[in-house]
């Protein structure tokens, strides 16, 4: 029997929107993101859809050595694996897919990233930033627990999650993993 395991991806990459959410919210990690494979090479989340253009931003796949993190080369992460069950990890790409099928109708909740720092809850049907989208994903599985809605939580928030093993902390670019898949720094 093969152990299932989802990571959750905090990083800090420098851009000015994340430069502005550690400064206002004084928060170390301002974006977050899930994978369901340690390669990172897909990880899903809500950000830019170019790393070129902060004012575009979408659900986007990310890849850790590539895009926003290629471009901004001191960016560092925090990266948490996560033992579910099968039936957990299938529950949250059966979400993730849900999203990627119509990926194309997300757009970034630029409204509701402001307002949750007047710790109001701004819910649009189709808008997500990062951490309201992985909380949701979450929290929609029972693998996360909270009192508050997920337009309100924070990336820092996400950190509280049950059962969760740290594999690396640091700068993205001193971090790879070998062709076998073992974690290497």
């Amino acid at each position: 029997m093969n152990d299932n395991y989802i990571y959750l991806v905090f990083s800090k990459t420098g851009t000015w929107l994340s430069r502005l959410i550690t400064i206002i919210s004084k928060i170390k990690y301002a974006h977050s993101s899930i994978s369901f494979d340690k390669s990172f090479t897909t990880m899903y989340s809500f950000g830019r859809l170019h790393p070129n253009n902060p004012f575009l931003g979408g659900f986007v796949e990310e890849n850790l050595h590539e895009g926003v993190y290629k471009k901004f080369i001191a960016s560092e992460c925090l990266i948490y694996k996560v033992k579910v069950s099968e039936i957990e990890f299938n529950s949250m790409k059966k979400e993730v897919n849900r999203f990627l099928e119509e990926k194309y109708k997300y757009k970034y909740n630029f409204i509701g990233l402001f307002a949750i720092l007047a710790n109001i809850p701004i819910k649009r049907k189709t808008h997500y930033f990062c951490s309201e989208f992985v909380s949701e994903i979450l929290i929609n599985c029972n693998l996360y627990e909270s009192n508050k809605t997920p337009s309100l939580i924070k990336t820092n928030d996400l950190l509280k999650i049950r059962n969760k093993e740290i594999i690396y902390e640091g700068y993205i670019n001193n971090y790879y993993v070998s062709e076998e898949l073992s974690i290497v720094e």
